[in-house]
C-alpha cells in the first residue's frame, strides 16, 4: 500500500504563519498533583484541531490503573518515559520500561497500571483527537456515582470495560 501525505485541510497559505504552542516543563499538571498521580495536557484535541491528543501521565507507586477496556473510535498509544508500567496488550500483561511503546488500534483490548514500588511516567497518545480532558477531569466523580451514571459517563467517553 502506497501512503501519501493528507490533503491540505487547515493551512492553505503560501508563506507559513506563527501558530506553535509551547508548554514549558514547569507548567503544573491539569489534573492531580505533580510528582504523584497527575495528568499533563500536552496537546489537546483543541490545539491539534482534532488530529490527536497527547498527555503525560505521572503515576505514584502502586497506583493501579484502569481495568481492561476498549475504544470504538480512538486508538491509544503508550510510551514509557520512566519507571515500570504494566501494560495489557489484549493477550498478556507486559512490564513496560523506559523507551517501551504499545499501540492499541480502535477496538483493541488494553489496560495499564503501576504495580511497582516506584513512580512511573508515560505518554498517552489518542488518535484521532477526542475530548479526553473531560474524561480525565470526571474520573474522580465516578467514585461516588451510581452504576447507571458510571455506565453513561464511560459510554460518553468511548470507554467500554470488559469483565
Amino acid at each position: 500500500m502506497c501512503m501519501s501525505y493528507p490533503e491540505r485541510v487547515w493551512y492553505t497559505g503560501d508563506d507559513g504563519e506563527i501558530n506553535a504552542n509551547f508548554r514549558p516543563v514547569s507548567t503544573p499538571p491539569n489534573v492531580g498533583t505533580a510528582g504523584k498521580d497527575a495528568i499533563h495536557y500536552l496537546a489537546t484535541t483543541t490545539t491539534t484541531r482534532g488530529d490527536f491528543g497527547l498527555y503525560r501521565v505521572e503515576m505514584s507507586a502502586r497506583s493501579g490503573g484502569p481495568k481492561t477496556h476498549f475504544h470504538r473510535t480512538i486508538s491509544e498509544s503508550f510510551f514509557i518515559l520512566d519507571g515500570t508500567v504494566r501494560l495489557f496488550n489484549g493477550a498478556e500483561w507486559v512490564d513496560a520500561q523506559q523507551g517501551d511503546f504499545l499501540h492499541v488500534p480502535q477496538g483493541g483490548l488494553h489496560a495499564f497500571r503501576n504495580d511497582s514500588d516506584a513512580p512511573a511516567d508515560m505518554l498517552l497518545l489518542f488518535t484521532p483527537g477526542a475530548p479526553r480532558e473531560k474524561y480525565f477531569e470526571g474520573l474522580a466523580e465516578m467514585a461516588h456515582a451510581t452504576d447507571e451514571e458510571r455506565a453513561r459517563f464511560f459510554a460518553e467517553h468511548d470507554s467500554y470495560f470488559v469483565e
